[in-house]
């Protein structure tokens, strides 16, 4: 992978910078792969609409609209693992939730909406509540499973899982190690990102340039801090072209995990899960996996290994 698109794509959904270079692709460092776009389907439109009409029904707490939007044989796996079969037990158990929590009030994001099939499709989201029922810090993912009968779509099959809020928050001092400049240089091609603190210490900021062979260079810039409504450390991305994208992080074994979400400045989608590791006090490795533009699987990245200029800590 060209140091050119790899180095810029550091925390980054890797497809949004990738369709950028790609504009500018007179360097031999620019993949050969194809510009991906958001696919035109009447039948995801029709689904999204149906989502939202759904997020409308929560949130006037209406559970006979709610159930008409499920078969009549669907299944319903809630957060809590409790199982729900058919359209009546759904109404029912959406009946006694507005009971219990009357004025909540649903958010829903979409991550992932997909034909699989004439008449199936796959929707993968998060979802959140407000207020948090019982004061629980978190979200709920999902996979629904939507089918058309007749000319409406509805849902099949629904499983959802708790993402619990770290209790002790990540100190964003966690992330103090990479204040500085960190570079990479391949065939002639010189990234470096600079990371420094900012508003008091309450966030890291980094900018970052890549400069060509032929002198031709791109920037960006990031933000990364604690959400305290969402109980985790986040970024907010700003890329080449008008691209941006929000970043969740998590602690792995091995470093930070961060699942990516964005779109570029034409307006395509984009995600991924990027992999953020240290080496020793003056290296660290960097890859992002699982990339999707539009509906277009893009293949991962090789790691990427950065180093500190030398003259720093």
């Amino acid at each position: 992978m060209g140091l050119r698109i790899a180095f810029a794509l550091l925390f980054l959904p890797a497809s949004v910078s990738l369709l950028h270079a790609q504009e500018n692709a007179t360097s031999p460092l620019a993949p050969a792969v194809p510009k991906a776009s958001a696919e035109v389907s009447p039948q995801l439109d029709a689904i999204r609409g149906e989502s939202q009409a759904f997020v409308d029904a929560v949130n006037r707490g209406d559970a006979k609209a709610v159930a008409e939007m499920w078969t009549s044989d669907a299944h319903y796996i809630d957060d809590s693992g409790q199982s729900h079969e058919g359209r009546a037990a759904i109404e029912q158990a959406y009946a006694a939730f507005f009971e219990q929590y009357p004025g909540i009030k649903l958010q829903v994001a979409i991550d992932s909406l997909r034909l699989v099939g004439e008449h199936v499709a796959i929707e993968d989201g998060r979802a959140k509540l407000d207020p948090a029922p019982d004061g629980s810090a978190g979200y709920c993912k999902y996979t629904a499973v939507h089918v058309k009968e007749g000319d409406t779509w509805q849902m099949a099959s629904v499983r959802e899982s708790w993402v619990e809020a770290q209790a002790t928050p990540q100190n964003i001092a966690d992330f103090d190690w990479l204040i500085g400049t960190w570079v990479c240089e391949e065939h002639g091609v010189r990234a470096e990102s600079v990371f420094r603190w900012v508003a008091d210490e309450s966030f890291i900021q980094r900018t970052y340039t890549t400069t060509a062979i032929d002198g031709t260079t791109s920037s960006g810039t990031q933000m990364i801090g604690w959400n305290p409504l969402e109980g985790h450390l986040q970024s907010w991305d700003f890329s080449p072209g008008g691209g941006h994208a929000i970043g969740v992080w998590s602690p792995v074994q091995s470093g930070w995990v961060a699942e990516m979400i964005g779109m570029t400045g034409d307006g395509v989608p984009t995600r991924s899960v990027n992999l953020l590791a240290r080496l020793d006090a003056n290296g660290c490795v960097w890859q992002s996996t699982q990339r999707v533009a539009g509906d277009v699987a893009l293949p991962d990245t090789d790691e990427v290994v950065m180093k500190r200029k030398s003259e720093e800590r």
